[in-house]
């Protein structure tokens, strides 16, 4: 198949990249590498059946033209990160909609499949754990920016839904919930490489609020899995579907296991909301998933677990320190 992923160049997308070349097919990625990198597609740069183009979402020509020579899409380009939402709120919301609009209308247009990447965000302030993908959406007021990147999602999907019914669209919205694993990025504010780091680097350990706030972490090579069954089931089109794990651990637990499984000596503190983010910050006290609908429909369930999850993050980070320290003649201490 010809495969078209925008986004491709990030996190997730270069995983999935990776997959599809594994499978034979013929990969195109674009990316506008505002928070790509070249750099996560180093294993597969000179495969032969991968193109890679610099371009945006947001330029609807050059969109149609890529989806018109392809057979399936993966839209991931978007704004990712709190720390990212909470410093180009505009930025946000244009990307994630009118980029969206742009990727549907050629869909449409020339009959492509498409998989849509949502978020967990989406739920908002709900509090009934876990969480389905018919239950309310509770978004906070628009006083507070954080909730700019979860409305603007919720969009995508309406948009989406409104393509199926009306357009005849074959879309899909996959819902990621606390997708983790090697190559993500701490700079946009994902808790699981900042603290893993700290930690290899034998500094504090912060964490922000109490604390309490739970999450359920899903490894990336799972995700790809659940991505790439959706996207070959013709079943799934017009609906919505959860992809997460199923482990519910707090970030003050979080912090507390990858620093006894990194045998590191640093110490863990909180840090307010506010002094992290902005006063009046807001955020989910739980975001568990409800992951039946993806279950029945593809019979997908998580391969990893929330220790081999973290294994393998910090076994890349490790790999990664080591890497850059010889590039630049510095020796590095065995891991304890």
């Amino acid at each position: 198949m010809r495969i078209l992923i925008t986004g491709g160049a990030g996190f997730i997308g270069s995983h999935l990249v990776e997959r599809h070349l594994e499978h034979g097919d013929e990969v195109n990625v674009f990316d506008d590498f505002s928070t790509g990198r070249r750099e996560n597609l180093r294993s597969v740069a000179n495969h032969p059946n991968l193109t890679v183009q610099t371009g945006s979402v947001m330029d609807e020509a050059f969109t149609s033209i890529q989806i018109r020579e392809c057979d399936l899409v993966y839209h991931l380009a978007a704004a990712v990160g709190v720390r990212l939402v909470i410093d180009d709120p505009i930025g946000t919301i244009e990307r994630n909609i009118c980029g969206t609009m742009s990727v549907l209308r050629a869909a449409a247009e020339f009959q492509k499949p498409v998989l849509i990447t949502s978020t967990s965000e989406v739920y908002g302030k709900q509090t009934t754990a876990p969480f389905s993908e018919d239950d309310d959406l509770v978004l906070g007021s628009t006083s507070k920016p954080r909730w700019s990147y979860a409305c603007s999602k919720a969009v995508d999907e309406f948009l989406v839904l409104a393509y199926c019914r009306k357009r005849r669209l074959k879309g899909i919205v996959a819902r990621l919930f606390n997708v983790v694993g090697p190559r993500q990025r701490s700079e946009y504010g994902m808790v699981t490489p900042t603290l893993v780091r700290l930690a290899l680097a034998e500094q504090p350990l912060v964490v922000f609020g109490e604390g309490t706030q739970t999450r359920c972490f899903l490894h990336v090579a799972d995700a790809v899995d659940a991505l790439t069954a959706l996207a070959a089931e013709p079943r799934a089109y017009g609906q919505v579907f959860n992809v997460g794990g199923a482990e519910e651990i707090s970030i003050l637990d979080l912090a507390r296991r990858i620093k006894r499984m990194t045998g590191s000596s640093a110490s863990i503190h909180t840090l307010p909301y506010a002094e992290a983010y902005a006063p009046g910050f807001e955020d989910m006290d739980r975001r568990v998933p409800d992951c039946t609908r993806l279950n029945e429909m593809v019979g997908f369930a998580p391969r990893f677990n929330l220790d081999a999850i973290l294994d393998s993050i910090i076994a890349y980070e490790r790999s990664e320190n080591e890497r850059l320290a010889s590039a630049i003649g510095i020796e590095v201490a065995e891991p304890k």
